[in-house]
């Protein structure tokens, strides 16, 4: 069974010691004093119209077009990063399908003979 990917409904980026990283929640205000307490700074974090995954996240982020420079390159980084893990996964699902028809016809036709 497939587990279930998390849903967010807060979105955006903070840098904390000069590294920008995509970052992810679900209540706005406890999520920037987290950050702040940690250290972090230029906090950009937007609601999200709907709870979606980290991925559906990203790309609704790129599409706003309000992040720019090291934000920018950090939503783009991370949809890159979750964009490679979601096609493995397709993959792999794909592969285990296709060995478990290849095993079931094998068994028939093994029998038929």
């Amino acid at each position: 069974m497939a587990k279930a990917e998390k849903m967010f409904t807060v979105a955006g980026t903070a840098a904390q010691n000069g590294v920008t990283k995509a970052r992810f929640a679900n209540d706005l205000v406890a999520r920037i004093k987290i950050l702040s307490k940690a250290g972090c700074t230029d906090i950009n974090l937007v609601e999200l119209p709907k709870p979606m995954t980290k991925l559906e996240a990203l790309q609704h982020l790129q599409t706003m077009g309000t992040y720019q420079g090291d934000a920018a390159y950090a939503i783009g980084n991370k949809l890159a990063e979750k964009s490679k893990v979601a096609k493995k996964a397709e993959v792999r699902i794909a592969g285990s399908s296709v060995k478990v028809a290849a095993g079931k016809v094998g068994v028939k036709s093994t029998q038929a003979a």
